[in-house]
């Protein structure tokens, strides 16, 4: 194997930081440990290709929202009919009312759905519609998870150490970045994540100000991080003793982990959820759904809420996951992924868990055991070795996500792409050992 050459991605940022804050229109889109990202030209199914010509097996899918891989012929057809007939009509639209019955049909807690446009977007509004229904301000969180970039949601998604987070009893509020205001965070609660007692000794004293608990129903943002046996149930049915609402933040899970989300993945139906990223196969759409009584007291607004051309992608993203074994190629593909990572670190005596969920694959160095939150992610996890294993391996080729750990397959993914990926990853703990 051969380390690519990458010097036109090199040149291309550097020119760019001229022009683009940061060379990048995410802090996603370059990773705090690389000197550069790499610049991508074109990407076709499982792969994408850069500007020196390199050919890369990606597990990054955009970070989420390419399910169906790059260029999907069928949804790029459905698109294309749509933009001959209009791209933007602010107003409603037979192929919008079907998708909005489509996923009442789909997901659990859906008795009625309102649209946005990312995922940021959703969760503001579903933080003022639980405000609303409740007549309470507070919103429980846990640390690791993340709900967007808003002022009030980036609290705690992340921590440099675990002294940072403070006790367990009354965790530290953590700003994610510069310019946020401290006032924001005032009604935030911050509490760890699959700990019920805990989380009852919360309610007990603040659930009467207390609107709802946000939680990703597993763990994706840092971690990532399943839900102890039986956590689920427990938040569902504490949030119900309290009379508290429950939210699934499913911008990552929707229609990864089952057409219905992690909630029917789970069994566990939520008050209200949030859904984006895969939700248009890489077009712009995100969701929030729930109970129909709580969702009527809340209109969203918003100029570029639920354009055709995502609504048509949704439609064809949907009508492909319906597809018969759809879900059962996933996780087949993610365990030969999985045990063949797991595997290849025992041979070179390098602690490795790896583990897959349908779509959604897991890549964590420096544990043998799945980690029960965030603090003990921080005190176990090497973070040090999983990314320089991201930085070679995108220097042989396969593209991963830095730091989180998180894989995600699309249907363009084949044995043949896991295979080579494993390949490439025992080259890297050969050198590295």
């Amino acid at each position: 194997m051969q380390k690519y050459n990458t010097s036109g991605s090199k040149k291309l940022y550097e020119d760019t930081c001229n022009y683009l804050v940061d060379g990048v229109s995410s802090s996603f889109h370059k990773a705090a440990v690389e000197e550069y990202p790499i610049c991508m030209n074109y990407a076709k199914g499982s792969k994408m290709y850069d500007v020196d010509g390199n050919e890369y097996i990606d597990y990054v899918g955009g970070f989420g929202p390419m399910i169906l891989g790059y260029a999907n012929e069928s949804l790029n057809r459905a698109v294309k009919d749509q933009l001959e007939r209009g791209s933007h009509f602010s107003t409603l639209t037979p192929s919008l009312a079907q998708l909005s019955k489509k996923l009442c049909d789909i997901i659990p807690c859906a008795e009625m759905v309102s649209f946005q446009s990312s995922g940021t977007e959703a969760n503001m509004h579903v933080f003022r519609v639980a405000r609303a229904f409740t007549g309470k301000q507070k919103i429980v969180k846990f640390e690791g998870q993340y709900h967007g970039w808003a002022d009030e949601q980036k609290i705690t998604i992340s921590a440099s150490k675990l002294e940072d987070l403070g006790d367990v009893s009354s965790p530290s509020r953590l700003f994610g970045t510069a310019g946020q205001r401290q006032e924001t965070c005032d009604d935030i609660i911050i509490t760890p994540w699959n700990n019920l007692e805990t989380m009852r000794e919360l309610l007990e004293k603040n659930a009467h100000e207390i609107a709802a608990v946000i939680t990703e129903p597993y763990m994706c943002d840092e971690g990532p991080i399943m839900p102890q046996p039986g956590y689920l149930e427990g938040l569902r049915k504490l949030t119900e003793e309290y009379g508290v609402l429950l939210i699934f933040d499913e911008v990552i899970t929707g229609f990864r982990l089952a057409l219905g989300g992690a909630q029917e993945y789970f069994g566990v139906t939520p008050d209200l959820s949030v859904f984006g990223k895969a939700i248009a196969g890489g077009f712009s759409l995100s969701m929030v759904c729930g109970k129909k009584e709580i969702m009527k007291v809340g209109h969203p607004s918003g100029t570029f809420n639920a354009t055709p051309v995502a609504v048509a992608a949704a439609l064809e993203t949907i009508r492909q996951l319906e597809t018969p074994g759809t879900y059962e190629k996933f996780q087949a593909l993610g365990n030969r992924l999985a045990n063949g990572l797991t595997e290849t670190g025992k041979k070179f005596g390098v602690k490795i868990y790896a583990t897959a969920n349908r779509s959604i694959g897991q890549l964590q160095t420096g544990v043998d055991y799945p980690v029960k939150d965030f603090r003990d992610c921080l005190a176990n996890v090497d973070y040090s070795l999983y990314n320089q294993l991201f930085l070679r391996m995108t220097e042989y080729g396969i593209r991963i996500t830095s730091a989180r750990g998180r894989l995600y397959l699309s249907t363009a993914h084949t044995e043949a792409d896991i295979d080579q990926t494993i390949a490439v990853f025992e080259q890297i703990l050969s050198e590295i050992k």
